[in-house]
């Protein structure tokens, strides 16, 4: 009964991709839904993907020379009033804490949306003299935001996330931070994630509240949306003003510091799935699947082979693969199915022939090709083409993205493109008016600038001279 329950087919990828979305991370079981509407439980299996993109991100920000802290969950609400825009931006989706020990609070607490206000109240309890600066520090945390209509690691009322925040002397100093720690993580997200994403300064309407800039990575889905998997800000001396952050420089002079924060999520999980995912199921990218290789011994009760999977398994674990043996009690097809569903990148399969053989059959998840390997060197085989596997993963998934990427010179054109599920370039005057526009006509927003492609002549809204280039997309 439960080899049947199991199997039962996922919605089709292709008629209803929404569907097919949610059956794969339930069946899957990355996440269930939390017993608070909105909320999700992230499962083992989940989690250790969530695990492997936490420790390659972490690396890299501290090669950059971030350092970690940890801040307070409950934020008072009057830190929220300093920063107008701020406040503004994020009213909508603030929870607040009113009660606690069985009595009134004096003054309401918020659940962290974002960190902002509380670091910057400390920020500038720590910033006296030049000589402190820069500030450069990330937190990983969980994060609320009531979010009124929500879908498992795309958009939850709470989910886990890193959001670093600086501090710098100038305002050079701080743009030049805004925009490493976007090519730190468009370098994470196509090394490891596989994911090509464009990257750009947001429009006015788009950008962080209280930013100065803000600027997005955006990747393509398999159904032609955009997918904002992280952003960097540039925050000027907004925050530092609210917050008094000062210090003195070396001309003597009180000078307000500059600030910048930046910040990715769980979200990005959600981006892996949409990015490669199958009629099948999950296709996972070897350096965060949680199982690289799965062993799935065949004929059992044949003497040998359980002994001979695990003894594969401690060769490929001292190698550094993260692998594992399948010795349930259920058949081998079903074993497949599950593995496959659950984007295992590499499967071994052995049985007493292939022991025999000296050999093992594998089968690549992503091409789905199958080949046989000798076990002499099948550490290192494997070692080598899961780097194969990483490499091909981004390859395809840049030709999708280009071949599904069109250009446009009228709003006709961009709702045909939209339709179409593509991202649509086009030229835009700057004024919040076109850009509302083709939200109105196409249920498009802009997602990113790309100016330096060259900007053309005229905005394909309005026909006046353009002023940015722009990519348009239907976005989650």
């Amino acid at each position: 009964m439960a080899e049947k329950q199991f199997v039962k087919e996922v919605a089709d990828i292709n008629e209803n991709f929404a569907q097919w979305y949610t059956d794969v991370v339930l069946k899957t079981e990355l996440v269930d839904y939390g017993p608070v509407k909105g909320t999700m439980v992230i499962r083992p299996y989940g989690y250790a993907i969530w695990e492997n993109i936490q420790k390659d991100m972490d690396a890299r920000f501290k090669a950059t020379g971030s350092q970690n802290a940890y801040f307070p969950l409950l934020i008072p609400m009057s830190f929220f009033t300093k920063e107008a825009e701020h406040v503004e931006g994020f009213a909508p989706e603030v929870a607040v804490v009113t009660h606690a020990g069985g009595a009134k609070l004096e003054e309401p607490l918020a659940i962290r949306p974002t960190s902002e206000t509380v670091i910057g109240t400390m920020y500038s309890k720590w910033i006296q003299s030049y000589r402190d600066l820069p500030v450069i520090m990330n937190q990983w945390c969980n994060v609320m935001r009531w979010e009124k209509t929500t879908r498992p690691f795309l958009r939850t009322s709470e989910f886990l996330w890193q959001e670093g925040h600086t501090v710098h002397a100038t305002e050079e100093e701080a743009m030049e931070e805004t925009i490493k720690m976007l090519n730190v993580y468009r370098d994470f997200m196509e090394e490891t994630l596989a994911m090509p994403v464009f990257c750009g300064r947001k429009t006015e309407k788009e950008k962080f509240a209280g930013a100065v800039a803000t600027f997005g990575l955006e990747a393509m889905m398999l159904d032609g949306k955009s997918l904002q998997s992280g952003t960097s800000h540039y925050l000027g001396q907004n925050f530092s003003k609210a917050f008094d952050i000062k210090f003195l420089d070396k001309d003597g002079v009180q000078k307000y510091g500059y600030t910048t924060s930046w910040g990715t999520s769980t979200r990005m999980i959600g981006a892996v799935i949409m990015s490669h995912g199958d009629q099948r199921g999950l296709v996972l990218p070897p350096k965060v699947a949680p199982i690289q290789v799965i062993i799935v011994p065949i004929a059992v009760h044949k003497g040998g082979v359980i002994e001979k999977a695990k003894e594969l398994e401690t060769a490929l674990l001292s190698a550094g693969i993260r692998a594992q043996t399948d010795t349930r009690d259920m058949s081998p097809g079903w074993k497949f199915n599950e593995w496959e569903m659950k984007g295992v990148p590499v499967r071994i399969e052995i049985g007493p022939r292939d022991i025999e053989n000296n050999q093992v059959m594998i089968m690549r998840r992503d091409t789905l090709e199958k080949q046989a390997l000798s076990i002499d060197g099948l550490a290192n085989a494997l070692t080598e083409l899961l780097d194969t596997v990483q490499k091909d993963m981004l390859v395809k998934a840049r030709a999708r993205r280009d071949a599904k990427i069109v250009e446009a010179d009228s709003l006709e054109g961009i709702l045909a493109g939209v339709e179409g599920k593509n991202f649509v370039k086009a030229g835009w005057c700057g004024c919040r008016e076109c850009e509302d526009k083709v939200k109105e006509t196409a249920q498009a927003t802009a997602r990113v600038m790309c100016d330096e492609e060259g900007v053309p002549e005229k905005c394909a809204i309005c026909g006046k001279p353009a002023k940015h280039k722009v990519i348009f997309a239907r976005a989650y």
